[in-house]
């Protein structure tokens, strides 16, 4: 019954739905609570088991609130919420992973499929693979390292690298594809519930059930067509290998999901219900997030303005160009002129000022670069000073990323990245963007940076207008960036 010191700590109630003789599903309810932070409570068991939290399980346990104790900022990818699909080859596990997204239709829910995570085979293996003769419905024919560690580093809200394997030549490729800021992620695969690694990581455990000969007709359909095999080769796999070993291996994941699904796509019941798991989840970050920024709104308001926060001196010439820009009479060329001669002051004043002496000994004060330097633009209005960038910083590479507010709650969403690989071996790393006022899209493009391994001392966000609470914001929690200003708004 668990500790008696812990009495918010119950154990987990099992409920089955039947209709009839055809089970719509069998769903496992967990009364979760919040723990206490010396306890590690295990979900994923028929009965809660309280295990003293050691250090080096803290430091693992990628939480919500051990994420803000430690970054005082969580985007919304931070936790990601992993729901794994597991099921016989045939079973519809594909088929009700895209359904879900389908009913979403929602960006940041992404599928991993675990045939990606097939081991590279040695030259024997390759022939008898090609021979139909391998056996790839095996747990030893998944690379479960990988898998976890790539996991893991979704969890933590770092890009993962996923390996792409090819069926035809059966071998893994040496490119790879990326995945990051997914809100939730759906592993499918037959050995989804296998490992014990991964079951720790996953929110929920869902199984596919279906008829063995409707399973055999799917396959051979989806591997000839996908997968170049002949119907022969299939039917000898099928029997070979992939039977007996869905008997021994697939088979006991039963045991541990948290939603058995009869029928997959065509049990609608089903699938409202995971659809409605994960809009509460989603919901769930979101609301977490909105709250996080208005405590750290709370948390910064008194504080003083911090040094590494650089204002173009007010000179008579940047007041002219100001007061251009704010006219509501100027015409579309002038802006556009005077807002290019400001971007350009804005961008040259980041970059590090040099003394030297000419030959007749006078000093003069110029500039001297700082290796190489990228730019990211944040779409749509830091590509304004695309032109600025082009004239002071010609050999640039510059790099996107698309961040919108949602229309209805405010909360800043991460709709597109595009950034340079190699971005972490940067000196620099200019951040544009016309305006900063509650600073919520500024804290999200910078977490994304040094989720991409970005150092801080490196960052330098270049702004025409800014707010005090947005900067106070974005320095509360990245103190060690520069900020570059023109106009200061909202300042009392």
């Amino acid at each position: 019954m668990g500790d008696p010191r812990l009495p918010h700590v119950k154990t987990s109630l099992n409920l089955r739905f039947k209709y009839l003789r055809k089970p719509v599903c069998y769903f496992k309810v967990a009364a979760l609570r919040p723990w206490p932070p010396f306890a590690f409570v295990k979900q994923r068991t028929r009965d809660w088991t309280v295990l003293p939290l050691v250090e080096e399980e803290m430091l693992e346990l990628e939480s919500h609130v051990t994420i803000q104790k430690r970054a005082y900022y969580s985007p919304p990818w931070a936790d990601v919420s992993i729901i794994a699909v597991a099921g016989s080859s045939g079973s519809g596990k594909s088929t009700l992973s895209q359904a879900i997204v389908k009913k979403l239709n929602l960006p940041w829910v992404v599928i991993l499929s675990m045939d990606s995570f097939y081991k590279t085979l040695t030259a024997e293996q390759s022939k008898l693979a090609f021979a139909n003769e391998y056996d790839f419905d095996s747990p030893d024919a998944i690379d479960f390292d990988i898998l976890v560690d790539r996991l893991r580093d979704l969890k933590a809200g770092k890009r993962a690298e996923i390996p792409v394997y090819s069926f035809q030549k059966h071998q893994r490729l040496p490119q790879t594809t990326s995945i990051y800021s997914p809100h939730v992620l759906i592993l499918e695969g037959i050995f989804a519930l296998y490992d014990p690694r991964v079951i720790k990581l996953l929110d929920m455990g869902i199984y596919c059930e279906a008829d063995a000969d409707t399973c055999l007709s799917r396959r051979i359909v989806r591997d000839v067509r996908e997968r170049g095999r002949d119907i022969e080769g299939c039917i000898k796999q099928w029997f070979g290998f992939v039977k007996p070993n869905f008997e021994k291996y697939v088979e006991p994941q039963r045991k541990v999901a948290d939603l058995i699904v009869p029928r997959g796509i065509e049990n609608r019941v089903a699938l409202d219900m995971m659809v409605q798991f994960i809009e509460k989840k989603l919901f769930e970050k979101s609301t977490h997030h909105r709250e996080a920024l208005s405590r750290l709104e709370a948390t910064c308001k008194e504080q003083p303005l911090s040094d590494r926060v650089v204002i173009l001196d007010d000179t008579p010439q940047l007041k002219f160009m100001n007061t251009i820009l704010q006219d509501i009479d100027t015409s579309a060329e002038d802006f556009i002129f005077y807002f290019d001669r400001l971007a350009a002051l804005i961008i040259e004043q980041y970059i590090t000022q040099a003394k030297s002496k000419t030959p007749q000994g006078h000093k003069y004060q110029g500039l001297k670069p700082k290796g190489e330097v990228s730019a990211v633009i944040v779409l749509r209005g830091g590509s304004a000073f695309e032109s600025a960038l082009r004239k002071t910083i010609p050999d640039c590479r510059t790099g996107r990323l698309l961040i919108q507010s949602d229309f209805s709650t405010g909360e800043p969403e991460l709709h597109y990245l595009r950034i340079p690989e190699d971005i972490h071996e940067h000196e620099s790393v200019l951040l544009l963007d016309t305006q900063m006022a509650s600073g919520g899209a500024a804290l999200m493009a910078v977490q994304v940076l040094v989720d991409h391994g970005v150092s801080l001392e490196r960052i330098v966000l270049a702004t025409y207008s800014a707010g005090r609470v947005g900067l106070h914001r974005l320095m509360t929690v990245f103190p060690e960036i520069t900020v570059v200003i023109s106009v200061r708004i909202l300042w009392t």
